[in-house]
């Protein structure tokens, strides 16, 4: 396996593949060079249930981004990349420190840009005493190829599946092939992580579970991602229907976007997911359509 720094060169570690040698002082296309930027680390309780339990998880929120969503909540850190940049073992450290907050877990969230440092990083971790699940939190637009080096350092996988249409993900994300990445990353975390385990509590220890955000005007393309969920992945996948979308960022100026979704739209895809005989799932009340439940990015913990 190539040295982390050999990955940053001529930099392929997303499916953007933009070539930038992110080791001379030049940034990705997710608007990142060798430095590893972070925004937060903080004690989460807003995740699913059977991640956030009752003493939260421990999530460092990353800078920087490989996707454009015209509708990102969190569009300071990564479209913007507000953060302050750290080292390798700086964010070891980080992992030990929320390990000691007592949390459940250690929730990396959009680390996708910085695999190869964050790797490193948990490997200093694991090295110091780092025990408890690690997440691996993210938009689903991976390489296969990074994610296998995960494989043994990663307990939960918990990424997106945005879109089915390539049409929507053009679109929205600037990414035409996000259907076809994602879903090849996906294919490759159940691989790692075959079972679904979970301890006394009720808290998952290793597993994967599959983020599903229910966008406007767009149910019939939901109905599609939990079909191809149903058939690639099983029944017994667990899936976490999101009705939070709440228009931010540059979706207000975008006729489709500008509003949340109706009751009517979620509870038709909660209706698919049961139509289809899907069998673990989340799902979310009204409430959460708030940008309330945005994280504040001060540098906390960091």
């Amino acid at each position: 396996m190539k040295n982390w720094y050999d990955y940053l060169k001529e930099c392929g570690i997303c499916p953007r593949n933009c070539g930038v040698d992110r080791t001379n002082g030049k940034l990705g296309y997710c608007k990142s060079g060798i430095k590893i930027k972070t925004a937060l680390a903080s004690i989460h309780k807003w995740e699913e249930p059977v991640i956030s339990g009752t003493r939260g998880s421990g999530t460092i929120f990353f800078s920087g981004c490989n996707l454009r969503c015209v509708f990102c909540q969190n569009y300071n850190i990564s479209n913007e990349n507000f953060g302050k940049e750290i080292s390798i073992e700086r964010l070891a450290e980080i992992f030990i420190e929320q390990q000691n907050r007592n949390v459940h877990n250690i929730n990396l969230v959009s680390p996708t840009h910085f695999l190869p440092q964050v790797r490193e990083a948990l490997i200093i971790a694991k090295n110091n005493g780092l025990k408890i699940p690690v997440i691996y939190n993210s938009s689903g637009y991976e390489s296969v190829k990074i994610i296998k080096t995960l494989d043994g350092l990663i307990d939960i996988y918990l990424p997106d599946l945005k879109y089915y249409s390539s049409q929507l993900s053009s679109e929205f994300s600037l990414a035409k092939d996000y259907f076809e990445r994602a879903t090849e990353a996906i294919l490759e975390m159940r691989k790692q992580q075959p079972k679904d385990i979970f301890d006394k509590d009720n808290i998952m220890q290793k597993g994967l579970i599959v983020r599903h955000l229910v966008l406007p005007n767009c149910k019939s393309d939901s109905f599609k991602v939990l079909d191809w969920i149903k058939e690639n992945l099983g029944e017994d996948t667990f899936i976490s229907i999101l009705r939070q979308y709440t228009p931010m960022y540059k979706a207000k100026e975008i006729k489709t976007l500008n509003r949340k979704i109706t009751t009517f739209e979620y509870d038709k895809v909660i209706e698919h997911f049961l139509n289809i005989g899907m069998k673990n799932g989340f799902s979310q009340d009204k409430l959460s359509a708030t940008s309330e439940y945005t994280p504040i990015f001060d540098l906390s913990g960091i």
